[in-house]
């Protein structure tokens, strides 16, 4: 007979005793269980006592975690959480070096555990911590040559002590002094310091700057982005990363005013040539953590286009009318030009003219053509840019267009501003970044006006478009769809550097773009003839069936999950698998995610399917109501799904990704007997009907499909043709 689920067989450990074997009931309040196993080695004052994970973590035992207790699990009895937090608060105050040290470490590794930290916390342990760096530096400053090592861990392990503690969320950020963010500045400034100590200063400015616009104030006086590009120019990449999300967090929160200053530093430090030559081109892979604070910096530098993207040209302002006037005079080269030459009237006409030559909408007016928004003054600073640094180019297109008929021409003006608008949707322009993207485009870090040169390449490929398209002025929303869709197929390839662009544009001319839409119409060609029709549906059943049996033969295989922490870096993972036969779900915790099969043994935790009532998706799930459980955003929800079963309980999810979250959800509904109704089961249906379809329908090529079934023939006259086989 199996034993009661409320029964949970463990070992406790004690030191210099053998192991305890015994079972636990779940239905016992905690404090009697360890008061039973302290008489079992006859230990007093039971009160001053706890049990913990006997494995790496060496989290507490509580309350509320301890249905998490697997059977088979290694315990140890040890002291109380708010014993030990009195124990190390006095410790780490010691007089004696190797003492404090030892007492340091011991905490740095205590803090993972939410329930110590609590207890450390409530002794004031953290303005303790803070005290300690404020007055450390001055206290071993003569040691230091002497003790370097030993001062660089004591200060390592005190730092990684206070990032743990402030992770949980329990204290807020706006509590800390100028001088101990100045300290912390300090250990950043420094040339020569401590990697960890590095590490460690970087996320703790990275979290001020994030957490509190107050502490940005003060964090901003500390640290200019000059002290900070060094650490990008070393080979360690996580130095690298903490720098690029320092850089980022000072950017994101700056007021608006500051943010076009900054920009300017940063285009005088160099960051972008930095960062391309020691990370983007560096010889180690960049690391999913590093390709989103890229994406982020990206995103970041494209916002600072706002501003011009939403203002509207004033048609008094003198200054923005010479801009016009300046790509007239580019294009017809007419500086020599007396400006009193002949009447007003015959001036304007010229003008007229010109402007109309140019492509703007507005022939005698052209500064009416950039009052809409988006993209407003951005399309004229493009084209200015164009003009200027593309002559060329330029002029090749004005002349080029002026000299066709008018119904043929390629409007300059008009396809400036449309496309820079195009470009501004593309790339996302004034959206905040989103906080699992990893979308970074190496060739942005290769010019200092990346978004105006993209337009440059962007405009010469419209106009060679619209040539291949022999388009008329009515053809011009047609054309804009097929430059959007050369650009998107262009970028979709991640091409290293602009030239890179180039040549992939050139590859997607405009016949090459009809044959790809061709073969994508054949393969999702949808025969619309009631044969056809009834065919579809006979088969859909099968596939139906089919794409079913993938999913649960995926989740047969097994899965890594992350597990819900406050902190991108430090992930805690966990595996679940279902039984080959369907029937029981298999789960545990990992140190780390897997490399290869997960071992059954492993996985100490079941839940029966039978037991499954339902399955939640998105903001119903209890972890994305959970206040502080992670920084809630809608990718994060996107991700997430809970299974509910017995007792209102929940086992909570977040997929790697959407192809998981998709397989997952899918699973689970095909195992309740739901039906599946995620994006890639449409597409899945779509993809191998088709290709059944066609497979089927292969024979029948080029044959006249009818809309209706051939009239049944009269009956013969006789039976004599049937033939006997007896």
């Amino acid at each position: 007979m199996p034993p009661p689920s409320d029964i949970v067989k463990v070992a406790i450990e004690w030191p210099g005793a053998f192991p305890k074997l015994m079972e636990i009931d779940q239905k016992k309040p905690l404090s009697a269980i360890i008061k039973e196993v302290c008489e079992g080695w006859s230990l007093g004052n039971h009160e001053n006592f706890a049990l913990q994970n006997a494995d790496s973590t060496n989290f507490y035992i509580t309350e509320k975690n301890r249905n998490d207790i697997k059977n088979g699990s290694i315990l140890r009895l040890t002291t109380s959480p708010s014993q030990m937090a009195g124990q190390l608060h006095e410790r780490i105050q010691s007089s004696s070096m190797d003492a404090k040290l030892e007492a340091l470490k011991d905490l740095a590794n205590s803090s993972r555990d939410v329930t110590f930290a609590q207890e450390f916390i409530n002794l004031d342990g953290i303005s303790l911590l803070t005290q300690m760096v404020e007055s450390g530096t001055e206290r071993y400053q003569k040691l230091q040559k002497i003790m370097k090592p030993c001062f660089g861990d004591l200060l390592s392990f005190t730092l990684t002590a206070f990032v743990e503690l402030m992770d949980h969320g329990i204290v807020s950020w706006d509590t800390f002094s100028v001088a101990f963010i100045k300290k912390i500045a300090g250990y950043v400034n420094k040339s020569a310091m401590d990697m960890a100590v590095l590490q460690r200063s970087l996320a703790i400015l990275e979290s001020m700057v994030l957490n509190s616009q107050d502490l940005y104030q003060k964090v901003a006086q500390e640290i200019t982005i000059g002290q900070l590009i060094p650490h990008l120019q070393g080979t360690d990449q996580d130095i690298q990363t903490y720098t690029i999300a320092v850089i980022n967090a000072l950017f994101l929160k700056a007021p608006e005013d500051k943010r076009q200053e900054m920009a300017h530093i940063l285009a005088q430090k160099q960051l972008r040539s930095i960062i391309l030559s020691n990370v983007i081109r560096s010889p180690k892979p960049i690391n999913d953590e590093m390709a989103h604070q890229l994406y982020v910096l990206q995103v970041l530098t494209f916002n600072l286009l706002e501003d011009r993207m939403m203002t509207k040209m004033d048609p008094q302002d003198q200054a923005q009318r010479d801009i016009i006037f300046e790509l007239r005079r580019i294009a017809f080269d007419v500086e020599c030009e007396p400006n009193n030459s002949g009447s007003i009237e015959k001036r304007k006409s010229m003008y007229t003219r010109d402007y109309k030559k140019l492509g703007f909408i507005n022939h005698v007016n052209p500064a009416m053509d950039f009052t809409q928004i988006p993209p407003g003054m951005l399309a004229l600073d493009n084209m200015l840019y164009f003009a200027r640094h593309h002559q060329d180019a330029y002029i090749r297109i004005v002349l080029e267009n002026s000299s066709r008929e008018d119904k043929h021409e390629c409007p300059f003006g008009r396809s400036s501003i449309e496309l820079t608008k195009m470009l501004c949707e593309i790339l996302k322009v004034g959206e905040l970044p989103s906080e699992n993207c990893h979308d970074f485009h190496p060739m942005f870090f290769t010019h200092d006006r990346s978004f105006e040169e993209f337009f440059c390449i962007c405009i010469q490929l419209l106009n060679k478009t619209w040539k291949e398209m022999r388009a008329t002025s009515e053809d011009f929303n047609k054309v804009m769809q097929v430059v959007r869709e050369q650009i998107m197929r262009a970028l979709t390839q991640k091409p290293n550097s602009l030239d890179q662009l180039k040549s992939r544009l050139q590859n997607l001319s405009y016949t090459e773009i009809l044959k790809i839409r061709q073969s994508e119409r054949m393969n999702q060609e949808d025969f619309q003839s009631r044969p056809i029709l009834e065919l579809r549906e006979k088969i859909q059943p099968e596939i139906m069936e089919l794409i079913k049996q993938q999913r649960l033969n995926r989740l047969c295989d097994g899965t890594c999950f992350r597990k819900i922490s406050s902190r991108r870096r430090q992930d805690k993972f966990w595996y679940c698998r279902l039984s080959p036969n369907h029937k029981v779900l298999h789960y545990g915790d990992l140190e780390e995610s897997p490399q290869g099969e997960v071992p059954h043994d492993s996985l100490q935790e079941k839940l029966p399917v039978a037991d499954i009532k339902a399955v939640v998706t998105g903001k119903d799930c209890p972890h994305m109501k959970e206040k502080g459980s992670l920084k809630q955003n809608k990718e994060v929800q996107e991700l997430a799904f809970s299974v509910l079963y017995e007792s209102d309980e929940y086992l909570n999810f977040i997929a790697p990704d959407k192809h998981e979250y998709c397989v997952w959800t899918d699973g689970l509904n095909a195992l309740l007997g739901k039906e599946m109704t995620s994006d890639f089961t449409k597409s899945d249906m779509d993809t191998l009907l088709s290709m059944e379809m066609k497979l089927r329908l292969l024979d029948l090529e080029n044959i006249q499909i009818p809309e209706a079934p051939p009239p049944i023939p009269k009956e013969p006259s006789n039976y004599d043709f049937v033939y006997d086989c007896n």
